[in-house]
Order: structure tokens, then sequence, then C-alpha cells
């Protein structure tokens, strides 16, 4: 099993995506960290002041101003509400929530890119696992080999884990590096407050605690592998059942794309929490945003990935240890 993992591996790095994946980030996380540093000194210029506390307050007059106009969808409104009593409640326990450091921008990275960018990577790496061998005929030459066919697709599998692995590993590396150089690289054990959850509309503050940063990006972190594990193994399934990579990752993509429309949409589609792609964003619980739809938790949509991702197991290894090759 060794030899074969070590053998799917040397095909996705000659393939070069991980490091065509790696740029990529890169030059993302050059982008938003330029970004991040104006609008720090464009909120420093308006406020007059680098005092964190007139910020936040600034902040929440902002908020205010946005709740008081027409025209806000209700569905807008009450992420509004929620997100107010936050502000109010850093603002009140003297807690910076943005305080400036590589650590925080990684956090906000993940948690900005959760649900799209990091699955869109994933989709590269597993679009073409199978169906480029099926539809390039190397795969009669995979199966000639005296090896049990799940033994074969096993092993493309965890070098797709492994792969996974590697892009959420250079994605807190890179970040880290590139937004350390502009921040700082200090404020690992800056103080987070995690345990918000919401109740209908309603923010319940009772459990919520103090950890410090470097524990908060390890959950999200970890969120964030469960989320590319999931996607990556649904992509994985896909490149199973069809040749064609294309219509893979055009499958996915359009799945992803309108995940991230719809969980602004389907607060009264009940039904859609069942959705994959509406379960993505896990870091939300962990900061305490309002779900999609109310009723959802960090349980619930964890378990709806999971039966999702073992059903594309479940179905990758029957249809390629069954199908013919032709």
């Amino acid at each position: 099993m060794i030899n074969l993992i070590h053998n799917e591996m040397i095909k996705i790095v000659r393939k070069k995506r991980l490091l065509i994946i790696a740029a990529i980030i890169a030059v993302l996380v050059a982008l938003f960290t330029y970004a991040q540093l104006k609008r720090v000194q464009s909120i420093q210029e308006r406020l007059g002041t680098t005092d964190w506390r007139s910020q936040l307050q600034q902040q929440i007059i902002d908020t205010q101003n946005r709740l008081n106009s027409s025209g806000i969808s209700e569905e807008w409104r009450k992420f509004l509400q929620i997100r107010l009593r936050q502000q109010q409640y850093y603002l009140d326990h003297n807690i910076n929530p943005s305080a400036p450091g590589a650590p925080t921008f990684m956090r906000m990275f993940v948690e900005n890119s959760i649900d799209l960018f990091i699955p869109l990577m994933v989709m590269v790496i597993s679009a073409d696992l199978v169906s480029s061998e099926a539809s390039g005929g190397t795969i009669k030459l995979l199966l000639t080999r005296p090896v049990k066919r799940w033994r074969i697709l096993l092993s493309k599998y965890l070098a797709m884990i492994l792969a996974v692995s590697f892009i959420l590993l250079s994605l807190g590396v890179i970040s880290y590096l590139i937004s350390g150089i502009v921040f700082g690289f200090g404020g690992w054990t800056l103080p987070l407050l995690t345990g918000f959850s919401v109740q209908g509309e309603e923010l319940d503050t009772s459990n919520v605690h103090l950890i410090p940063q470097w524990k908060y990006l390890l959950m999200e972190f970890g969120l964030a592998w469960f989320v590319s594990i999931v996607v990556g193994t649904l992509t994985f399934m896909l490149s199973v059942l069809m040749r064609s990579t294309a219509a893979v990752m055009g499958i996915m993509l359009a799945a992803l794309i309108s995940g991230a429309i719809l969980s602004s949409m389907v607060s009264s589609w009940e039904s859609a929490k069942y959705l994959f792609m509406v379960n993505l964003r896990l870091t939300d619980y962990v900061s305490g945003m309002a779900p999609p739809i109310d009723g959802m938790t960090l349980g619930f949509s964890m378990t709806v990935l999971t039966v999702w991702g073992l059903a594309a197991l479940i179905i990758s290894f029957l249809v390629f240890t069954r199908r013919d090759v032709y």
C-alpha cells in the first residue's frame, strides 16, 4: 500500500498542481494583506487614532446606521443585529478581536475562504485522480497489476488526503510568513472569545469563554481540513463516475458557487440545511455567526457533511470495483 500511495503522490507532484496552488495562495495572500493594511490605515486616518476601542466604537456606530437604513433584507438585518451584540460584548469586556498580527490575519483568511477558495483548490487536485486515467486509458495498465481494485482506489484516496493536508499546511505557512512581514509575527496568545450561540434572533453568551488565539486557530484549521476532506471525497466520487475531468470540475464548481449564494438566501427553505454546500462554513459556529437556517449547529453541520462524505466514498468503491473498464 505504501508503494501504491508513493506512486500516486509522484503522479500528483509531476503535474505540478501543488506548486501552482501554492503560488495562487501566495499571490492572493499578498493581495489580501495589502488590502487589509490599506483598510487599517484608512480607519486610522478617518478616526485620527490608533486606539482599537475607538475603532470598535466606530464599527458599532456604522453597524447601527446600517440597521437603521431601509431596504435591507431580513437575513442581513439579523446578521447585523447579532454582529452588533458581539461587537458590544468585546467592547464591554475590553478585548480587541482584530489585534494586528500574522495569526489574526491567518484566522480571518481561513474564515473567509473555507466555503469557496479552499474547496476550489481541493477540487483542482481531486478532480482528475481517476477520470484522467480513465479517459487516457492508463487505468487499464494499472488494473493489470496483481493488486486488488479496492487497494488501488484506496491508495488514490489516501494520496488525495495527503495532498489536501499539504494545501492547508501551505495556506497556513504562506499566510503567516507574508502577513507577518507587514503586521508582525506576534499575537499567538491573544485572548479571543468563543462559545457564542445563536437562538433565533438572540445571541446566547452563557457559554462564552476566553481561549488563546493559537487554540482558536487550531480549531478553525481543523474544521477547514474536515471541510476540505469532504469536498475532496465528493470530487473523488465524481472522478470515479465520470471520464471527463472538465465535467467533474464543472459540477463541483457549480455546487460550490450555488452554496455560497444559497447560504444568504435559504433562511425560509428549511430542507436546504441537508445540502452539503450550505454546511461548509463551520468556522461561523466558532465565531458565533448566525447559521443560514435556524436550528443548525456545529454538530448538525458536521453530521450532514460526514454522511455526504461517507456516501460518496461508498459509491466510489462500489462503482470502481464492479465497473467494466474498456
